[in-house]
């Protein structure tokens, strides 16, 4: 055998063996059956009422009801990357990595980062579990821009980025973000940063979001408390497909959640995404979430506040909505819980828009549109989510959580 030939057979096993990190495909592959994943959280919200009467500390929330009983999850961290459902469900994160400890809440060099800081942790190639010394407030110098399968965890400490540019995931794969207060966001300058312990340039301005997920797959972002940025709080655009945006805390906000770039956009088709367990609270305005294109599962949320309308969408997206309350706002100009965008009631009408199992209360209604009951949406619906008048015990503690060491969380 030649050497050029051994090169190539090295180069075949090796990339068998290491897992790639950093950029990713441009092309998604959806799930072909996207009705499978809502029946797959269906069974998993039915698993966890069974076991009420076992698990003393068990909500029917089976995110939580994963990890929450375990009084030793300190040190049984990544067993939380085991716990996601819905179309983020594979997202692992840095499960596979070491811990690192963030013991420096300074950011002071977008480019050279100092080792202990979150940048510095989050642009390493190697899979890695991020975890914070103690309490901090981290006010980033430009956006944070993070390299594929890692872990953000909140969970022991109070963490805070707030107070300028937030999370960026841009062509990466397999991150959790979970137990961390994200607020106050504001945009970027076009600014030299890092991206990898090997690569760095120049980023264009930022808009201010939250967590802003552009051209990534298998995303998860869990338990953590977003308000008041710039742009959105979570924003998925660019082909981002397999996320699950769950047990979230959201306030004070005008443009809540955009899952999808534009009407002209069309590899937003594929994009998949769950939505459970949050808690859409005070101060809202509108896009709870606004959607384009692609297939949405809004299950077993509480909306308690908006002021526009809670869920919307245009370019004819798929929105099934399961056992979420909805209580609308007093101005009877609003009580519409949805909004059909940039079409005309003869195009929005075919959209496949439904509503099962939801509270409505304070006046608040659905419009449905589509095709009727088919045949997938019944398979769907043969495993029901969990009651909506029970939404509030599955969302009590949604949001950033106070985990202490030695004790449940």
């Amino acid at each position: 055998m030649s050497k050029s030939s051994d090169l190539l057979m090295f180069l075949f096993f090796f990339s068998l063996a290491v897992p790639h990190l950093g950029e990713v495909s441009s092309s998604s592959s959806p799930v072909r059956n996207p009705e499978a994943v809502v029946e797959e959280v269906h069974k998993s919200i039915n698993a966890s009422r069974r076991n009420l009467g076992y698990l003393s500390c068990g909500t029917g929330n089976p995110i939580d009801d994963c990890w929450r009983c375990d009084p030793n999850w300190n040190t049984n961290r990544q067993r939380l990357a085991d716990c996601a459902i819905g179309f983020g469900r594979d997202a692992i994160g840095g499960k596979r990595g070491r811990i690192y400890v963030v013991s420096d809440s300074g950011d002071d060099d977008p480019v050279n980062p100092k080792p202990g800081t979150l940048r510095h942790a989050v642009i390493q190639d190697e899979p890695l579990w991020i975890i914070f010394k103690r309490d901090m407030v981290i006010q980033l110098k430009e956006e944070l821009v993070m390299n594929s399968y890692k872990t953000i965890d909140g969970r022991g400490a109070s963490v805070h980025i707030a107070n300028g540019p937030c999370i960026t995931i841009h062509y990466v794969t397999n991150i959790i973000i979970h137990g961390v207060h994200i607020h106050d966001c504001k945009p970027g300058t076009y600014s030299m940063i890092r991206d990898s312990p090997h690569h760095y340039g120049w980023w264009r301005v930022s808009d201010g979001d939250g967590v802003s997920i552009f051209n990534s797959q298998h995303v998860w972002v869990d338990h953590c408390s977003l308000s008041n940025c710039r742009d959105g709080l979570i924003d998925a655009i660019h082909g981002s497909t397999a996320i699950t945006i769950s047990n979230n805390y959201m306030t004070h906000h005008d443009k809540v959640m955009l899952l999808g770039h534009s009407d002209s956009y069309t590899q937003d088709k594929n994009m998949q995404v769950t939505i459970a367990f949050n808690h859409f609270g005070e101060g809202l305005v509108q896009r709870m979430p606004r959607c384009r294109h692609g297939y949405f599962h809004v299950v077993n949320n509480d909306y308690t506040h908006w002021e526009m309308y809670a869920i919307g969408g245009s370019a004819s997206p798929t929105i099934n909505s399961q056992g979420n309350r909805f209580l609308a706002p007093n101005d009877r100009s609003s009580k519409e819980v949805t909004k059909h965008e940039h079409a005309p009631e003869s195009e929005w009408r075919t959209w496949n828009w439904r509503s099962e199992g939801d509270l409505m209360l304070n006046g608040a209604y659905f419009r449905q549109s589509g095709a009727g009951a088919s045949s997938s949406y019944a398979r769907a619906f043969s495993l029901s989510a969990r009651p909506s008048s029970l939404v509030g015990s599955m969302t009590v503690t949604a949001g950033a959580l106070n985990c202490r060491r030695g004790s449940r969380c």
